[in-house]
């Protein structure tokens, strides 16, 4: 009886300690956790919650905050400025994303073929290298280089025997400039996806494609392609994230012109917040963005069912 009540004993003491690790492990958790928890909440949590409530103020922060109901959002719907904005902002998401995952596609590809290891580093390097500069600094050196009248893309141009490009001063051609601009910048980030993505393709699948008498073409449809699917889910969706929220190319390459031409939304939001100081329309401008960041995001992960394959 002793001896079974020492055994009882120790298993209750064991019990004891093993929930008294399990709770220090937890507590170890939740302090490691905690200051990005805090970063979180309050970098982004309140400044959403706090741009929702605004928004259904007027305020212009000399004078109190006056209650308006809807009338900001309504005041949108009817700007035709604003909806110029959104539309093009749609338009230059569509552009640019896709130019961006092709020509990153494209790049990745290519770097697959036999060459030199250091050339492959220093391509890689080269074509990345774009991403970690400043927008603005990069769109003050491009507007130079497309400017119209003494711009190196102009001269490339007449080189050719071709007239002069307006880039930034039509509407036809501003939109094109600001996508060009942005999308060099930018594929860096989904080219290093595609590369990732590649390397975890068995060549096993590629060499058996070619036994079976599959053309490059044919085996990048039938293999390459279905087995990127996920990293241009993710490339696709980040890649919409950040081009709905534009903002440096434009302002300084076009400042939203000529007329609305390249106006975006953040440029909407950013002009009526600090240089009209409406910060409640303002914030119904930032909801309205997050709300269709939401939307086209979730579409993009719906649609994704169909046409991506993770085996």
């Amino acid at each position: 009886m002793r001896s079974r009540s020492r055994a009882t004993d120790r298993a209750a003491g064991g019990a004891a300690r093993d929930r008294a690790a399990q709770r220090r492990q937890r507590w170890t958790a939740r302090l490691f956790l905690a200051p990005t928890v805090i970063g979180v909440v309050v970098f982004t949590v309140v400044p959403i919650a706090g741009s929702v409530v605004l928004s259904f103020f007027r305020w212009n922060v000399i004078d109190p905050a006056h209650y308006t109901g809807l009338d900001n959002y309504r005041a949108l719907a009817t700007d035709s400025s604003v909806r110029a904005a959104f539309g093009n902002t749609l338009l230059f998401m569509v552009f640019a994303v896709s130019l961006q995952l092709l020509i990153a596609l494209v790049l990745a590809l290519a770097l697959q073929g036999r060459m030199p290891n250091w050339v492959r580093q220093a391509l890689r390097s080269a074509f990345f290298f774009p991403l970690v500069l400043s927008a603005a600094s990069v769109s003050v050196v491009m507007k130079y280089l497309f400017n119209q009248d003494f711009g190196v893309v102009n001269w490339l141009i007449g080189q050719a025997g071709a007239s002069p490009v307006p880039w930034l001063t039509d509407e036809t051609w501003a939109l094109s400039a600001v996508v060009l601009v942005y999308v060099w910048q930018q594929f860096g980030f989904s080219f290093l996806l595609f590369v990732g993505g590649l390397a975890n393709i068995p060549k096993e699948l590629h060499e058996a494609a070619a036994v079976d008498g599959a053309t490059g073409l044919r085996k990048h449809l039938r293999i390459t392609l279905p087995l990127l699917s996920p990293t241009f889910l993710v490339a696709s969706v980040v890649g919409v994230i950040n081009a709905l929220q534009v903002f440096e190319q434009p302002y300084v390459l076009t400042d939203g012109g000529p007329g609305d031409s390249t106006r975006t939304v953040v440029m909407v939001l950013y002009q009526t917040a600090f240089e009209e100081l409406r910060f409640g329309e303002a914030s119904a401008v930032g909801v309205v963005l997050f709300a269709l960041i939401l939307v086209v995001t979730a579409l993009q992960f719906r649609l994704s069912r169909r046409f991506v394959h993770y085996q």
